[in-house]
């Protein structure tokens, strides 16, 4: 089992919205533990924690102020310890995230480096003076919105940060940050994690020079809703350097028995490249980027991103996901090229287990749920605050998960008032709601199929020939897949073979019949 991840399936518990059980109207560690009968109950093979570590909560928990401890809005390093063991009975792996490019400027590390320009830890963070002018050092730019550089009274320099100016950037080109950072790994390891899942896996390392980042032309002629797609990132992250740190990261993994590491890739220039390049040459176990996070939704989109992954990079591993905590929920984002929320839901559900690599689900995926429609007051999140209203932030996917669709709350907390707010049309969805024939119940029945199924797990991908907007492949020698991706039935050719699992569709001689969203899995 020391290649247990290859091919898994991973279910993403955004801590905060998955159970509250000590009534704060907050998800914690012990909610979460008492729910894991539901995430085992459907079939997947791991369980990733969205980061719960001591964090005053700027970005919610992607700031870390102590990367050796869990915050208390969540419980307690005994409650961490518990919820390992109880996955592990269950038969779960746990997957942790580690946000390592940044931490919060709340970090005593970070208190220590701008009190000095010469203390022990002056050069742990990216630090640069001013232009003669005053103005920053060059014109990288934050996610978050504005320059990527803050002025700091203290040492009268700028610091660099890709995200919030509360979000101050490692500088791992100082070995020491690097060795810090894998003696954490080794913490939690330790503890018994199965493997991380690391933010931002490609921001580590800046260009030492601080050269300007390029326009990048190719995107629109005006600037978009966050000027920082403007830019071609080619010096503020994906650095040469960081492949010689993720053989380190490797290395420490390899420590111990059958532990894994999936890296976030966020880039929009060249993401399966990368993805590619970071899975290969004893580096990381997988990657995922955010590909198939986007709008697309056509059969090349799909093909290309697969197919190109392995002509580039055939030693390699990606994990591919549909929605997690920083995108639109895809039955939302699709709705479309769906004939109803259900029969896109169980589509997509077949489509991304079929798929050529391991799976990342996000929690209230496997119900169908859409987006909550959020009004300004109820935000959180710093994107949607910063970009509203043409930006309206992550808030909407990050909503409590909802279980009894009668309970205060629809059974995810007794608060009067939980930190995002559960709507009707969320609390429809519930667990409780989801009998037979439900999405949750196609999800089971499909998890069951991969899992009992080598060649859906681990076999190669074969193209089939197929006229738009069908999409048809063979997984292995023995199973053909075929997604009719319209609201409009079509005809197909029938793959030989008898149907595995199938929803609107049936064969008339030598024609697969596909209504719409239909699909099916022939073996």
């Amino acid at each position: 089992m020391s290649e247990w991840w290859k091919g898994s399936v991973t279910y993403q518990v955004y801590p905060r919205s998955f159970q509250d059980d000590d009534g704060d109207g907050i998800g914690d560690l012990k909610g979460i533990t008492r729910r894991l009968d539901h995430i085992a109950g459907f079939g997947v093979d791991a369980v990733w924690l969205s980061p719960v570590f001591t964090s005053p909560m700027a970005d919610m928990g992607y700031d870390v102020s102590d990367y050796r401890d869990i915050d208390p809005v969540f419980g307690t390093l005994a409650d961490f310890d518990a919820l390992v063991a109880r996955a592990h009975d269950l038969g779960l792996k746990v997957i942790i995230d580690q946000v390592i490019s940044h931490s919060s400027d709340q970090h005593p590390f970070f208190a220590e480096s701008r009190a000095s320009r010469t203390g022990p830890k002056a050069d742990w963070y990216v630090w640069a003076d001013p232009k003669p002018d005053g103005t920053p050092p060059n014109n990288w730019l934050a996610i978050f919105g504005g320059s990527a550089w803050t002025w700091d009274t203290r040492r009268r320099q700028y610091y660099f940060h890709n995200f919030l100016p509360s979000q101050p950037d490692f500088n791992f080109h100082n070995p020491e940050v690097q060795d810090w950072h894998l003696d954490t790994m080794r913490f939690w390891l330790d503890r018994g994690v199965d493997g991380f899942r690391l933010d931002t896996v490609n921001y580590y390392f800046h260009d030492s020079r601080l050269r300007d980042d390029a326009a990048d032309y190719r995107i629109k002629e005006r600037p978009d809703t966050n000027p920082y797609e403007m830019q071609y990132h080619l010096f503020s992250k994906n650095q040469p350097q960081n492949l010689d740190f993720l053989r380190r990261m490797r290395a420490v993994t390899d420590e111990y028995d059958a532990r894994m590491m999936v890296g976030e890739v966020g880039d929009s220039h060249d993401p399966i490249g990368i993805m590619g390049a970071y899975t290969t040459g004893g580096r990381l176990h997988q990657a995922y980027s955010f590909e198939m996070l986007g709008p697309q939704f056509t059969p090349a989109h799909f093909r290309d991103a697969v197919r190109d992954f392995f002509a580039d990079a055939p030693g390699g591993w990606p994990c591919w996901a549909f929605s997690n905590h920083d995108v639109r929920r895809h039955v939302s984002r699709w709705a479309e090229h769906g004939a109803s929320r259900e029969a896109l839901a169980k589509q997509a559900a077949a489509l991304l287990l079929s798929l050529q690599g391991s799976v990342c689900l996000y929690q209230g995926e496997e119900l169908g749920q859409t987006e909550t429609d959020l009004d300004f007051d109820e935000l959180t999140d710093p994107a949607g605050i910063n970009f509203w209203p043409e930006e309206k932030g992550r808030d909407g996917c990050r909503t409590p998960m909802v279980w009894e669709a009668p309970a205060p709350n629809a059974g995810f907390s007794v608060a009067n008032r939980t930190w995002l707010p559960v709507k009707p049309e969320q609390a429809a969805v519930a667990v409780d709601m989801q009998g037979e024939g439900s999405v949750l119940d196609f999800y089971r029945r499909m998890l069951a199929l991969r899992r009992g199924n080598e060649a859906l797990r681990t076999g190669a991908t074969e193209w089939i020939d197929a006229a738009d907007p069908v999409l048809a492949f063979r997984r292995g020698a023995s199973v053909a897949c075929v997604f009719n991706l319209s609201p409009e039935s079509v005809e197909t050719s029938a793959p030989e073979g008898e149907i595995l699992l199938a929803e609107a569709s049936g064969v008339k001689g030598d024609m697969l019949a596909l209504g719409p969203n239909g699909f099916a899995l022939i073996g």
